[in-house]
């Protein structure tokens, strides 16, 4: 035990430093290959080049809306800061001023003597987006007011976008491009540095909030940091380390997108689900039990086939909850369910019909199979060695025999039910 207590803080100190070497291992190989890359000869087409910047604009667009949609969903500020920074810098910037200089003009990489402004702007803009949200999650995570807060979180995006823009124009042209130094573009490092704090902060989100949305999120940062580090080995515009940047900013955008329509199946899935299922029980609820049963009577109206329907009630819940507290009856209820749950087939379709009361949908079963379904789940509750001990007492409905509408199977069962629930009251009377 002592081995294992010393054994948990060297883990946790080794974990720690296992993943800063394993970052700098691989930014030190983007800026080696980028290196080697710097003597190459290639100039790309601008063409790809414009493919590239339409794909990484569509994936913005495409990461806003879902990043918006989650926003209005969960409020939570973080998805509606990284909605207008992917909005704004990906799409709006990077997708209209981009594509200015190819408007049918002789394209000429040396009309740019610094960073074009529009790559500059939407790269530094999107950096200083994601420390945004990093920085006000941290401090209110969730948005009381949507619609005052989309006031304010365009107001901070245009006023950053305006800063930076200012910032840049009064940058010395010759920091800017530097063909002769070890590092080309010197601005590129300070933009590799606000991603890699980014990228730090994403990491440390996945210890509380593991998602897909998540991890894209960090696999985006730490892609943008490769990114700038490639372009920091770019002498001139469209040169093969350039090309390099631009390839791992396209595959950054595609990182988020993917998180987080991932993310936004899961939830759809989870949506989903809760909408079908009892929260206490984990059953379905009463209306995937209407779904089943409208199915089951168009399925057997068409086949000829019966089926049966068995509607339980828990014996004495308000006495449990009387004498042992609601908690107590709320694990009775899980215990009737799990009980089903063991019994029923899996074509059955076990579900809570309200309260103290259950259904089961026993597909291709008639009167004498539904009976012997509703001994074995009294006979499983019986063998329950939980207290306090639990009964039920249950009625069944078979199709087309007792109803062939779901109101007349239900009113069918629920008449068996009560006259089951009767007769016990009166043996007990009489005992």
């Amino acid at each position: 035990m002592a081995l294992m207590g010393r054994a948990k803080p060297i883990t946790a100190f080794l974990k720690p430093a296992r993943d800063f070497c394993l970052a700098l291992a691989a930014g030190a190989m983007v800026l080696g290959l980028a290196r080697s890359l710097r003597s190459s000869p290639y100039i790309a087409n601008p063409e790809i080049f414009k493919d590239l910047q339409i794909a990484c604009a569509m994936m913005a667009f495409t990461f806003a809306s879902t990043a918006l949609v989650r926003f209005r969903a969960m409020r939570d500020r973080i998805s509606l800061f990284l909605a207008l920074g992917f909005l704004l810098s990906g799409g709006v910037i990077a997708s209209t001023l981009w594509l200015q200089p190819f408007g049918g003009q002789p394209f000429d990489p040396a009309a740019f003597a610094k960073s074009p402004v529009h790559w500059w702007l939407s790269r530094a803009l999107l950096a200083v987006l994601l420390l945004v949200a990093l920085v006000l999650e941290k401090r209110a995570p969730s948005a009381a007011k949507p619609g005052r807060e989309i006031a304010m979180a365009i107001l901070i995006t245009a006023g950053t976008a305006v800063l930076l823009s200012a910032f840049y124009e009064q940058t010395p042209t010759k920091w800017a491009v530097l063909p002769k130094a070890i590092v080309s573009r010197p601005w590129n490092l300070i933009l590799a540095a606000a991603y890699l704090v980014a990228a730090v902060g994403f990491r440390l989100r996945l210890k509380d909030t593991d998602s897909a949305y998540d991890r894209g999120l960090f696999l985006a940062a730490s892609l943008n940091v490769a990114c700038h580090l490639a372009a920091c080995q770019s002498e001139e515009l469209m040169d093969a380390p350039f090309v390099f940047a631009q390839v791992l900013k396209t595959l950054s955008f595609a990182a988020a997108v993917g998180g987080s329509l991932l993310d936004n199946a899961r939830l759809f899935d989870q949506v989903r689900h809760l909408a079908t299922t009892d929260p206490l029980t984990s059953l379905a609820n009463y209306r995937s039990l209407s779904a089943a049963l409208e199915s089951e009577i168009q399925r057997s109206g068409r086949t000829g086939r019966q089926f049966g329907v068995l509607l339980l009630d828990l014996d004495g819940l308000k006495k449990i909850n009387d004498s042992s507290g609601h908690l107590a009856g709320d694990r009775a209820l899980r215990r009737v369910a799990n009980a089903l749950r063991a019994v029923c087939r899996s074509m059955d379709l076990p579900a809570r019909y309200g309260g103290d009361e259950f259904a089961v949908v026993l597909p291709e079963s008639g009167e004498e199979a539904a009976r012997r379904v509703a001994a074995r789940i009294r006979a499983q509750l019986a063998e329950d060695p939980d207290v306090p001990r639990l009964s039920v007492s249950v009625g069944a409905a078979v199709y087309p025999a007792d109803g062939t509408t779901l109101d007349a199977l239900l009113a069918a069962a629920d008449k068996s039910l009560y006259r089951m629930k009767a007769g016990r009251e009166y043996q007990l009377a009489a005992s």
